[in-house]
């Protein structure tokens, strides 16, 4: 590692914003923790599994001896119940920093003598190298849904076959303030929430009489834009380009 984890405070420039991150070999909490530990703040969308039987007797055990040598975060008790962390989004996770913390990022997932590649960084549609910032709005109204929508959210992984249809807005509800597209999957019709590019969930059916339709100029998310480092786009390593993990 070639820049120093403990300057990431003393050098913060531009504002901070999100990226998302593919991480290769199943190792998001892996690499979320390396993320943390040189200070930058991260998402995993997660669901918390409750054990139970032979699951939940192989945890107990398992917290009851620990062990420096494997890692125990995914599991955690609430009384006499255990739950596991199951990331909803496989492979991908989000970091919020700023232009120095997004270099970072993208040379701790870059190969070495050592080590392939650990992923990348998502880069624009015009330029690959340049890290893509996600809009807070877009980002608020994702982590919203998920976090409402727990058991009954979908990834829609062929993001090419997805063609969004009007735009609309939750009035009332568990959804209230989420905006998306209403698309038929499964004859179901179900509010469809994406960040362009990257990602795209649906959830469950939505009653009509809580939607309204959204006019292009009432709504200020668009699709990722390049992210000014010290007042000018920088042109930044990325671990690779898109890849099968």
């Amino acid at each position: 590692m070639n820049l120093p984890r403990n300057t990431l405070m003393q050098d913060k420039v531009i504002n901070e914003c999100w990226y998302a991150v593919k991480v290769f070999w199943n190792k998001v909490f892996e690499m979320e923790a390396e993320f943390r530990e040189a200070g930058i703040e991260t998402y995993v969308p997660v669901e918390n599994v409750l054990l139970k039987g032979e699951d939940h007797m192989k945890a107990a055990r398992r917290l009851a001896t620990p062990d420096d040598t494997r890692d125990d975060s995914r599991y955690f008790r609430e009384g006499p119940r255990i739950y596991y962390k199951e990331p909803i989004l496989p492979s991908l996770l989000f970091i919020h920093t700023d232009g120095y913390g997004v270099k970072l990022a993208v040379e701790m997932l870059q190969g070495n003598e050592d080590r392939g590649a650990r992923g990348f960084v998502y880069g624009t549609a015009e330029k690959w190298s340049s890290p893509a910032v996600i809009p807070d709005s877009e980002m608020r109204i994702f982590r919203m849904v998920l976090a409402s929508a727990r058991k009954e959210v979908s990834v829609i992984n062929n993001l090419s076959a997805f063609k969004p249809g009007t735009r609309v807005r939750v009035k009332s509800g568990p959804f209230e303030g989420a905006e998306g597209y209403i698309k038929r999957i499964k004859k179901q019709r179900q509010l469809v929430v994406a960040i362009e590019g990257i990602v795209a969930v649906a959830v469950a059916d939505v009653p009509p009489e809580l939607l309204e339709p959204i006019a292009p100029a009432d709504t200020d998310t668009g699709k990722p834009a390049e992210m000014p480092v010290a007042g000018k786009p920088a042109e930044m390593p990325v671990a690779g380009k898109p890849a099968e993990s």
